[in-house]
């Protein structure tokens, strides 16, 4: 499995001045800013809480889309990413938190603090978790 987090996103000028922003991937993350670069900044942080609350509600994450020429590009941070990836590892493997905790020999609570969004993690212990799954965290570097 390949998987990466660096989503497509439209900026368009507003009437009013700045940009709004939409992601084709997630249609209900919108945000604006005052300069393009606002809207880029913004746009991340809007990724960020899309992501997060899709692993709240146990939703799909969607595959990022093709990108177009007329697009911008925007990344989770590290640590979400990270997270995002064991979640939908764990939801691949069909493997609730409980017997995922089994198979790694801890606590239910740390599987669940792994997979939240909001709670602070090691980057080793996340990826450690998913090569329990078979998997490797992989980091790169782009323009």
């Amino acid at each position: 499995m390949k998987r990466h987090f660096d989503y497509p996103v439209n900026l368009d000028k507003s009437d009013e001045g700045g940009y709004v922003v939409t992601f084709p991937d997630f249609p209900e993350a919108i945000t604006q800013g005052d300069s393009r670069t606002e809207a880029l900044s913004e746009a991340t942080d809007c990724l960020e809480e899309a992501v997060a609350n899709r692993i709240i509600m146990k939703l799909d994450i969607p595959e990022p889309s093709q990108i177009k020429k007329s697009q911008s590009i925007v990344s989770l941070h590290i640590e979400l990413a990270a997270k995002a990836a064991l979640y939908l590892s764990m939801r691949e493997a069909k493997l609730s938190n409980i017997a995922f905790a089994k198979k790694l020999h801890c606590d239910e609570k740390e599987i669940r603090r792994l997979i939240d969004p909001h709670f602070s993690s090691k980057l080793p212990r996340i990826e450690s978790a998913l090569r329990a799954l078979g998997l490797r965290l992989a980091i790169g570097i782009t323009s």
